[in-house]
Protein backbone atom coordinates (compact mmCIF):
# COMPACT_ATOMS: atom_id res chain seq x y z
CA UNK A 1 0.00 0.00 0.00
CA UNK A 2 1.26 3.47 -0.93
CA UNK A 3 1.46 6.55 1.11
CA UNK A 4 0.03 10.06 0.17
CA UNK A 5 3.49 11.28 -0.42
CA UNK A 6 3.63 8.00 -3.03
CA UNK A 7 1.00 8.89 -5.31
CA UNK A 8 1.68 9.56 -9.03
CA UNK A 9 -0.35 9.18 -12.46
CA UNK A 10 -0.82 5.85 -14.19
CA UNK A 11 2.03 5.71 -16.81
CA UNK A 12 1.01 7.32 -20.11
CA UNK A 13 -2.06 8.72 -18.63
CA UNK A 14 -0.42 12.51 -19.06
CA UNK A 15 1.19 12.94 -22.55
CA UNK A 16 2.87 16.50 -23.10
CA UNK A 17 1.48 18.51 -25.61
CA UNK A 18 3.53 18.77 -29.05
CA UNK A 19 5.55 22.24 -29.20
CA UNK A 20 5.57 23.63 -32.63
CA UNK A 21 7.21 26.17 -34.36
CA UNK A 22 10.22 24.70 -32.39
CA UNK A 23 12.93 23.93 -34.78
CA UNK A 24 13.05 21.33 -37.92
CA UNK A 25 14.31 18.86 -35.57
CA UNK A 26 11.32 18.54 -33.95
CA UNK A 27 9.08 17.39 -36.42
CA UNK A 28 6.77 20.48 -36.24
CA UNK A 29 8.76 23.38 -37.20
CA UNK A 30 8.79 25.64 -39.84
CA UNK A 31 5.34 25.79 -40.79
CA UNK A 32 4.33 24.56 -37.57
CA UNK A 33 1.89 22.03 -38.88
CA UNK A 34 -0.26 24.71 -40.59
CA UNK A 35 0.80 23.97 -44.22
CA UNK A 36 2.27 26.62 -46.83
CA UNK A 37 1.25 30.18 -47.33
CA UNK A 38 -2.68 31.04 -47.88
CA UNK A 39 -4.61 32.46 -45.55
CA UNK A 40 -5.39 30.00 -42.46
CA UNK A 41 -1.35 29.90 -42.41
CA UNK A 42 -1.61 33.30 -41.04
CA UNK A 43 -3.20 34.62 -37.69
CA UNK A 44 -5.83 35.85 -36.45
CA UNK A 45 -7.96 33.06 -39.04
CA UNK A 46 -11.32 32.78 -37.92
CA UNK A 47 -13.15 31.30 -41.17
CA UNK A 48 -16.03 28.74 -39.61
CA UNK A 49 -18.67 28.42 -42.06
CA UNK A 50 -16.82 31.13 -44.66
CA UNK A 51 -17.77 29.71 -48.18
CA UNK A 52 -15.50 32.31 -49.88
CA UNK A 53 -18.18 35.07 -49.95
CA UNK A 54 -20.67 32.75 -51.53
CA UNK A 55 -23.97 32.81 -49.16
CA UNK A 56 -23.27 30.06 -46.93
CA UNK A 57 -24.83 26.80 -46.48
CA UNK A 58 -26.63 27.96 -43.08
CA UNK A 59 -28.10 31.22 -44.48
CA UNK A 60 -29.02 29.42 -47.82
CA UNK A 61 -31.67 26.69 -46.17
CA UNK A 62 -34.62 27.98 -44.99
CA UNK A 63 -35.73 27.89 -41.34
CA UNK A 64 -37.68 24.66 -40.60
CA UNK A 65 -39.82 23.93 -37.30
CA UNK A 66 -40.78 25.48 -34.23
CA UNK A 67 -39.54 25.45 -30.58
CA UNK A 68 -41.99 26.08 -27.81
CA UNK A 69 -40.66 27.71 -25.38
CA UNK A 70 -43.72 27.48 -23.18
CA UNK A 71 -43.66 23.66 -23.32
CA UNK A 72 -42.73 22.04 -20.11
CA UNK A 73 -39.95 19.57 -19.26
CA UNK A 74 -41.72 16.74 -17.30
CA UNK A 75 -39.38 14.44 -15.20
CA UNK A 76 -41.17 10.73 -16.46
CA UNK A 77 -41.18 7.58 -14.05
CA UNK A 78 -43.25 4.69 -14.56
CA UNK A 79 -44.94 1.77 -11.98
CA UNK A 80 -42.58 -0.38 -12.78
CA UNK A 81 -39.82 1.62 -11.54
CA UNK A 82 -41.58 2.64 -8.44
CA UNK A 83 -42.37 -0.79 -7.70
CA UNK A 84 -38.94 -1.59 -7.97
CA UNK A 85 -37.77 0.88 -5.58
CA UNK A 86 -40.82 -0.33 -2.85
CA UNK A 87 -39.36 -3.98 -3.34
CA UNK A 88 -35.95 -2.74 -2.82
CA UNK A 89 -36.93 -1.07 0.31
CA UNK A 90 -36.04 2.82 -1.00
CA UNK A 91 -39.70 3.68 -0.92
CA UNK A 92 -42.30 3.30 2.18
CA UNK A 93 -45.32 2.50 0.55
CA UNK A 94 -47.15 2.90 3.60
CA UNK A 95 -46.82 6.82 3.16
CA UNK A 96 -47.80 8.52 0.71
CA UNK A 97 -44.83 8.83 -2.10
CA UNK A 98 -44.14 12.19 -3.43
CA UNK A 99 -42.31 14.01 -5.89
CA UNK A 100 -39.75 14.62 -3.24
CA UNK A 101 -39.82 11.15 -1.79
CA UNK A 102 -38.62 9.98 -5.29
CA UNK A 103 -36.07 11.77 -5.49
CA UNK A 104 -34.53 11.22 -2.18
CA UNK A 105 -34.88 7.25 -2.99
CA UNK A 106 -33.32 7.83 -6.25
CA UNK A 107 -35.95 7.08 -8.50
CA UNK A 108 -35.03 10.61 -10.08
CA UNK A 109 -32.60 13.05 -9.68
CA UNK A 110 -34.52 16.20 -9.95
CA UNK A 111 -38.08 17.05 -10.32
CA UNK A 112 -37.91 19.31 -13.17
CA UNK A 113 -41.43 20.79 -14.42
CA UNK A 114 -43.21 18.22 -12.63
CA UNK A 115 -42.98 14.26 -12.04
CA UNK A 116 -45.16 12.50 -14.22
CA UNK A 117 -46.04 8.98 -14.07
CA UNK A 118 -46.24 6.62 -16.56
CA UNK A 119 -48.20 2.99 -16.47
CA UNK A 120 -46.95 -0.43 -15.36
CA UNK A 121 -47.81 -2.73 -12.71
CA UNK A 122 -47.97 -2.42 -8.97
CA UNK A 123 -48.70 -5.22 -6.87
CA UNK A 124 -49.64 -3.29 -3.91
CA UNK A 125 -51.65 -0.01 -2.47
CA UNK A 126 -50.01 2.91 -3.11
CA UNK A 127 -50.62 6.48 -2.32
CA UNK A 128 -48.82 8.86 -4.82
CA UNK A 129 -48.73 12.93 -4.91
CA UNK A 130 -47.57 13.95 -8.74
CA UNK A 131 -48.07 16.33 -11.12
CA UNK A 132 -49.30 14.02 -13.66
CA UNK A 133 -50.57 10.56 -14.48
CA UNK A 134 -51.55 8.93 -17.51
CA UNK A 135 -55.08 7.30 -18.35
CA UNK A 136 -53.17 3.63 -17.75
CA UNK A 137 -51.07 5.00 -14.87
CA UNK A 138 -54.38 6.09 -13.36
CA UNK A 139 -56.20 2.91 -13.89
CA UNK A 140 -53.43 0.26 -12.48
CA UNK A 141 -53.30 2.61 -9.28
CA UNK A 142 -56.48 2.15 -8.66
CA UNK A 143 -56.81 -1.34 -9.29
CA UNK A 144 -54.25 -2.31 -6.96
CA UNK A 145 -56.37 -0.20 -4.16
CA UNK A 146 -54.63 2.80 -4.15
CA UNK A 147 -55.02 6.88 -5.29
CA UNK A 148 -52.81 9.11 -6.98
CA UNK A 149 -53.21 12.95 -6.27
CA UNK A 150 -52.63 15.34 -8.91
CA UNK A 151 -50.55 18.97 -8.17
CA UNK A 152 -49.92 21.86 -9.60
CA UNK A 153 -46.87 22.01 -11.55
CA UNK A 154 -44.22 24.81 -11.99
CA UNK A 155 -45.71 26.86 -15.05
CA UNK A 156 -49.46 24.93 -15.22
CA UNK A 157 -52.63 26.34 -13.26
CA UNK A 158 -53.23 22.43 -12.50
CA UNK A 159 -53.50 20.36 -15.09
CA UNK A 160 -55.96 16.88 -15.64
CA UNK A 161 -54.91 13.42 -16.29
CA UNK A 162 -54.68 12.65 -19.95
Amino acid sequence: MSSLNDIKDNAGSRKKRMRVGRGIGSGKGKTGGRGVKGQTSRTGVAIKGFEGGQMPIHRRLPKRGFHNIFALDWNEVSLDRIQIAIDAGKLDATVAITQAALVEAGVLRRVKAGVRVLGGELTGKVVLEVAYATKSALAAVEQAGGTVTLLASKGDAGETAA
